[in-house]
Protein backbone atom coordinates (compact mmCIF):
# COMPACT_ATOMS: atom_id res chain seq x y z
CA UNK A 1 0.00 0.00 0.00
CA UNK A 2 1.42 3.40 -0.97
CA UNK A 3 1.75 5.87 1.86
CA UNK A 4 0.41 9.41 1.55
CA UNK A 5 3.00 12.18 1.16
CA UNK A 6 4.57 13.55 4.34
CA UNK A 7 4.95 17.30 4.85
CA UNK A 8 8.20 18.72 6.23
CA UNK A 9 8.14 22.44 7.10
CA UNK A 10 10.99 24.90 7.56
CA UNK A 11 10.91 28.30 9.31
CA UNK A 12 7.28 28.69 10.46
CA UNK A 13 6.07 32.25 11.01
CA UNK A 14 3.49 33.92 13.26
CA UNK A 15 -0.12 33.06 12.47
CA UNK A 16 -1.53 36.62 12.44
CA UNK A 17 -2.37 36.31 8.74
CA UNK A 18 -4.32 33.50 7.06
CA UNK A 19 -2.20 30.86 5.31
CA UNK A 20 -1.17 31.73 1.78
CA UNK A 21 -2.55 28.35 0.63
CA UNK A 22 -4.88 25.98 2.50
CA UNK A 23 -5.90 22.48 1.43
CA UNK A 24 -8.94 21.05 3.21
CA UNK A 25 -9.93 17.42 2.64
CA UNK A 26 -8.51 17.16 -0.89
CA UNK A 27 -9.23 13.82 -2.58
CA UNK A 28 -8.53 12.70 -6.13
CA UNK A 29 -9.08 9.40 -7.93
CA UNK A 30 -7.95 8.22 -11.35
CA UNK A 31 -10.29 5.35 -12.16
CA UNK A 32 -9.87 2.73 -9.42
CA UNK A 33 -6.71 4.39 -8.06
CA UNK A 34 -6.97 6.78 -5.13
CA UNK A 35 -4.15 9.28 -5.69
CA UNK A 36 -5.11 11.50 -2.73
CA UNK A 37 -7.47 10.86 0.15
CA UNK A 38 -8.59 13.65 2.52
CA UNK A 39 -5.36 15.69 2.39
CA UNK A 40 -5.26 18.85 4.50
CA UNK A 41 -2.31 21.23 4.98
CA UNK A 42 -1.47 24.92 5.29
CA UNK A 43 1.28 26.84 3.49
CA UNK A 44 2.16 30.13 5.15
CA UNK A 45 4.11 33.07 3.85
CA UNK A 46 7.79 32.77 4.73
CA UNK A 47 7.76 28.98 4.99
CA UNK A 48 9.35 26.24 2.92
CA UNK A 49 7.53 22.91 2.79
CA UNK A 50 8.71 19.63 1.32
CA UNK A 51 6.37 16.85 0.23
CA UNK A 52 8.20 13.61 0.92
CA UNK A 53 7.01 10.18 -0.16
CA UNK A 54 7.59 7.22 -2.42
CA UNK A 55 6.55 7.11 -6.06
CA UNK A 56 2.78 7.07 -6.30
CA UNK A 57 2.22 8.77 -2.93
CA UNK A 58 0.37 11.65 -4.62
CA UNK A 59 2.99 14.42 -4.45
CA UNK A 60 2.74 15.49 -8.08
CA UNK A 61 -1.04 15.11 -8.05
CA UNK A 62 -1.35 17.64 -5.22
CA UNK A 63 0.98 20.03 -7.05
CA UNK A 64 -1.03 19.67 -10.26
CA UNK A 65 -4.26 20.38 -8.39
CA UNK A 66 -2.78 23.66 -7.12
CA UNK A 67 -1.53 24.37 -10.66
CA UNK A 68 -5.01 23.84 -12.12
CA UNK A 69 -3.95 20.83 -14.21
CA UNK A 70 -6.28 18.53 -12.23
CA UNK A 71 -9.43 19.37 -10.30
CA UNK A 72 -10.03 17.62 -6.96
CA UNK A 73 -12.95 15.22 -6.61
CA UNK A 74 -13.56 16.55 -3.10
CA UNK A 75 -12.18 19.23 -0.82
CA UNK A 76 -11.51 22.97 -0.82
CA UNK A 77 -8.54 25.21 -1.63
CA UNK A 78 -8.21 28.63 -0.01
CA UNK A 79 -5.76 31.33 -1.12
CA UNK A 80 -5.11 34.00 1.53
CA UNK A 81 -8.26 32.84 3.31
CA UNK A 82 -10.52 33.03 0.26
CA UNK A 83 -11.97 29.86 -1.36
CA UNK A 84 -10.57 29.39 -4.87
CA UNK A 85 -11.84 27.29 -7.75
CA UNK A 86 -8.82 26.70 -9.99
CA UNK A 87 -10.08 25.51 -13.38
CA UNK A 88 -6.83 25.63 -15.34
CA UNK A 89 -3.16 26.62 -15.34
CA UNK A 90 -3.87 30.14 -16.64
CA UNK A 91 -6.26 30.79 -13.76
CA UNK A 92 -3.76 29.35 -11.29
CA UNK A 93 -1.09 31.77 -12.55
CA UNK A 94 -3.56 34.67 -12.40
CA UNK A 95 -4.20 33.82 -8.75
CA UNK A 96 -0.49 34.10 -7.99
CA UNK A 97 0.50 30.43 -8.04
CA UNK A 98 3.74 29.67 -9.89
CA UNK A 99 4.76 26.08 -10.59
CA UNK A 100 8.22 24.96 -11.68
CA UNK A 101 7.71 21.54 -13.25
CA UNK A 102 10.26 18.74 -13.12
CA UNK A 103 11.01 19.38 -16.81
CA UNK A 104 11.40 23.17 -17.24
CA UNK A 105 9.13 24.67 -19.88
CA UNK A 106 11.41 27.24 -21.51
CA UNK A 107 11.92 28.35 -25.12
CA UNK A 108 15.43 27.09 -25.93
CA UNK A 109 16.12 29.46 -28.83
CA UNK A 110 15.15 32.58 -26.86
CA UNK A 111 17.48 34.35 -24.46
CA UNK A 112 17.45 33.99 -20.70
CA UNK A 113 15.91 37.48 -20.38
CA UNK A 114 13.27 36.67 -23.03
CA UNK A 115 12.21 33.57 -21.10
CA UNK A 116 12.01 35.42 -17.79
CA UNK A 117 9.85 38.22 -19.20
CA UNK A 118 7.82 36.33 -21.78
CA UNK A 119 4.19 37.43 -21.72
CA UNK A 120 4.91 40.59 -19.71
CA UNK A 121 7.96 42.22 -21.29
CA UNK A 122 8.38 45.96 -20.56
CA UNK A 123 7.15 48.12 -23.41
CA UNK A 124 8.89 51.00 -25.12
CA UNK A 125 7.85 53.52 -27.75
CA UNK A 126 4.84 52.67 -29.91
CA UNK A 127 4.28 49.42 -28.00
CA UNK A 128 7.68 47.96 -28.87
CA UNK A 129 9.62 45.86 -26.35
CA UNK A 130 12.11 47.74 -24.22
CA UNK A 131 14.94 45.23 -24.56
CA UNK A 132 17.32 47.13 -22.29
CA UNK A 133 14.76 47.33 -19.48
CA UNK A 134 13.94 43.64 -19.93
CA UNK A 135 17.60 42.60 -19.58
CA UNK A 136 18.08 44.91 -16.60
CA UNK A 137 15.03 43.47 -14.85
CA UNK A 138 16.25 39.91 -15.45
CA UNK A 139 19.70 40.76 -14.08
CA UNK A 140 18.10 42.22 -10.95
CA UNK A 141 16.11 39.03 -10.37
CA UNK A 142 19.20 36.83 -10.66
CA UNK A 143 21.08 39.16 -8.32
CA UNK A 144 18.24 38.60 -5.83
CA UNK A 145 18.82 34.85 -6.21
CA UNK A 146 22.59 35.42 -5.92
CA UNK A 147 23.32 33.62 -9.20
CA UNK A 148 25.07 34.89 -12.33
CA UNK A 149 23.68 34.53 -15.85
CA UNK A 150 24.42 36.04 -19.22
CA UNK A 151 20.82 37.16 -19.67
CA UNK A 152 21.38 37.76 -23.40
CA UNK A 153 22.49 34.17 -24.06
CA UNK A 154 20.07 31.54 -25.40
CA UNK A 155 18.66 28.99 -22.97
CA UNK A 156 19.62 26.07 -25.21
CA UNK A 157 22.51 24.12 -23.68
CA UNK A 158 22.02 25.32 -20.10
CA UNK A 159 21.98 22.69 -17.36
CA UNK A 160 18.73 21.50 -15.78
CA UNK A 161 19.65 23.33 -12.56
CA UNK A 162 20.16 26.61 -14.45
CA UNK A 163 16.85 26.18 -16.25
CA UNK A 164 15.05 25.69 -12.95
CA UNK A 165 16.60 28.91 -11.62
CA UNK A 166 15.30 30.69 -14.72
CA UNK A 167 11.84 29.29 -13.98
CA UNK A 168 12.10 30.64 -10.40
CA UNK A 169 13.12 34.05 -11.76
CA UNK A 170 10.04 33.94 -14.03
CA UNK A 171 7.87 33.37 -10.95
CA UNK A 172 9.50 36.28 -9.13
CA UNK A 173 8.99 38.52 -12.16
CA UNK A 174 5.21 38.25 -11.82
CA UNK A 175 5.29 38.48 -7.99
CA UNK A 176 3.89 35.00 -7.42
CA UNK A 177 2.28 34.50 -4.01
CA UNK A 178 3.09 30.79 -3.86
CA UNK A 179 6.02 29.06 -5.57
CA UNK A 180 5.84 25.30 -6.07
CA UNK A 181 8.67 23.11 -7.38
CA UNK A 182 7.66 19.64 -8.57
CA UNK A 183 10.50 17.15 -8.11
CA UNK A 184 13.18 19.83 -8.55
CA UNK A 185 16.16 17.74 -7.40
CA UNK A 186 15.41 14.55 -9.34
CA UNK A 187 18.12 15.06 -11.97
CA UNK A 188 20.54 17.35 -10.12
CA UNK A 189 23.96 16.69 -8.63
CA UNK A 190 24.60 17.25 -4.92
CA UNK A 191 26.26 20.60 -5.71
CA UNK A 192 23.30 21.71 -7.86
CA UNK A 193 20.85 20.67 -5.14
CA UNK A 194 22.73 22.83 -2.60
CA UNK A 195 22.73 25.77 -5.01
CA UNK A 196 19.01 25.43 -5.74
CA UNK A 197 18.19 25.09 -2.02
CA UNK A 198 20.14 28.26 -1.25
CA UNK A 199 18.22 30.17 -3.94
CA UNK A 200 14.88 28.90 -2.64
CA UNK A 201 15.79 30.09 0.86
CA UNK A 202 16.60 33.55 -0.54
CA UNK A 203 13.16 33.64 -2.16
CA UNK A 204 11.64 32.63 1.19
CA UNK A 205 13.54 35.38 3.03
Amino acid sequence: MTQAPTVVAEAPVAESQPPRVEFHGISKRFGATAALTDVSMDLRSGEIHALVGENGAGKSTLVKILAGVHQPDAGTILLDGTPALIHGPAQSRALGVAVVHQEPRLFPDLSVADNVSIGHAPSGLAGSINWRAMRKAAQALFAELDVEFDVGAPVRGLSMADQQLIEIAKALSVEARALTLDGPTASLSAHEVARLSASVRRVRD
